[in-house]
């Protein structure tokens, strides 16, 4: 589900190419058979129920073949639902919208209407192009929220791995929101970040040197470095066993927020792995944490309250 380069080190983070992880699930599922024929990816995808919810593949947002987007949303609503944009990680250089159907289809037998995009990603862009693209995505769902039965004043977006750090900064550094005259603190009603890189600097991988520029800049493309208190509220969560994106980011970037007066919850998962975390939002892996249940929770939360904390 991810891919890239692991940083060591504390306060580093990546992704490996593969996801050996899912050779373990495969026992877990009963389905270590079927994984050799096909990726875990698809398997997971091809059981997740579907039931209730209504899918849209492959709507433009941005011209280009990476400038499409998956829609998922409730059959069963009777009235406009929050609308939730995840962005996938993959290191930056790597991802495809298709891999998450069980978020999208997850998020929808919740209630929820979900956007799933793709993003241009190395070598074909760098930072901050990738920004950009998410940028763009979160405005067109926002535009185009009531054609799907979305409610554009309940918007949330959530990402993993290189996914988390994309939502986190477009929530922290105001200028990629502003360059498609959105703001964070208006427009956003929460930013979940799953296992993502927020603090993780110096790099180690010559790859990631080429994407996040040359030495002199690469404080800027921190989201850490961002923290001012005027946050929308944020929900960021990690596993202990996480040893390709380690939980210091989370940590760190959770208690700068907390001293700067910012929202912030954080959830600590233990035994799972940067995979697992997002990969427990999947009906059949759902006992081993409550990932969508946080997640849910949050959402309904802060659906229905205003940046101000006043009912809307």
């Amino acid at each position: 589900m991810t891919g890239g380069k692991l940083l060591r080190g504390q306060n580093r983070s990546g992704s490996r190419k593969g996801s050996p992880v899912w050779l373990r699930l495969g026992g877990l599922l009963g389905l270590g058979g079927l994984l050799t024929a096909c990726s875990s990816v698809d398997v997971l995808n091809a059981i997740v129920p579907k039931g209730g919810v209504q899918i849209t593949r492959n709507v433009a947002y941005m011209p280009g073949p990476r400038g499409g987007a998956d829609i998922y949303r409730p059959i069963a609503a009777t009235t406009p639902s929050p609308i939730v944009v995840f962005v996938y990680g993959g290191s930056w250089d790597s991802g495809a919208r298709n891999d998450y159907t069980f978020v999208g289809a997850a998020l929808a037998g919740k209630g929820f209407v979900a956007v799933i995009p793709d993003y241009r990603v190395y070598p074909a862009v760098r930072w901050p192009t990738f920004l950009q693209d998410n940028a763009r995505a979160v405005a067109w769902a926002r535009d185009h929220a009531a054609e799907y039965g979305g409610d554009p004043h309940r918007l949330f977006l959530m990402g993993h791995s290189a996914g988390a750090y994309n939502v986190i900064e477009l929530a922290l550094d105001r200028r990629w929101l502003a360059a498609v005259h959105m703001d964070p603190k208006r427009d956003l009603r929460g930013v979940i970040g799953l296992a993502g890189p927020y603090d993780f600097l110096p790099l180690d991988s010559d790859e990631l040197k080429i994407i996040f520029g040359p030495p002199t800049g690469r404080a800027a493309t921190q989201p850490i470095n961002y923290v001012d208190g005027a946050n929308p509220p944020l929900f960021l969560a990690t596993d202990t066993a996480d040893t390709v994106v380690r939980p210091g980011n989370t940590e760190r970037l959770a208690e700068k927020v907390r001293v700067a007066g910012g929202s912030v919850e954080t959830r600590e998962y233990k035994g799972l792995s940067h995979e697992l975390l997002v990969g427990a939002i999947a009906a059949p892996l759902r006992l081993l944490a409550p990932v969508l249940r946080d997640v849910t929770d949050f959402i309904r939360a802060h659906a229905d309250v205003r940046s101000s904390g006043t009912p809307s």
